[in-house]
């Protein structure tokens, strides 16, 4: 009877683990990252990001 080295399963594992960490902290990033209040803009001189009715509709459009 042959045994077969388990290093492989290992490494499937491991993979496994690493995979579902940086699932977990793209999720987290991309719920930080959308805007605090969707009804506000940033109000400026004309320059710079202006949170508009077309952006709104971009993030609504992009939500999962």
């Amino acid at each position: 009877m042959t045994t077969k080295p388990t290093s492989s399963r290992r490494k499937f594992l491991a993979t496994l683990g690493a995979g579902s960490a940086a699932a977990a902290t793209v999720v987290l990033t991309r719920q930080s990252s959308e805007p605090a209040a969707m009804g506000e803009t940033v109000t400026g001189q004309g320059k710079g990001y202006q949170l508009t009715e077309h952006v709104r509709n971009y993030y609504r459009s992009t939500k999962v």
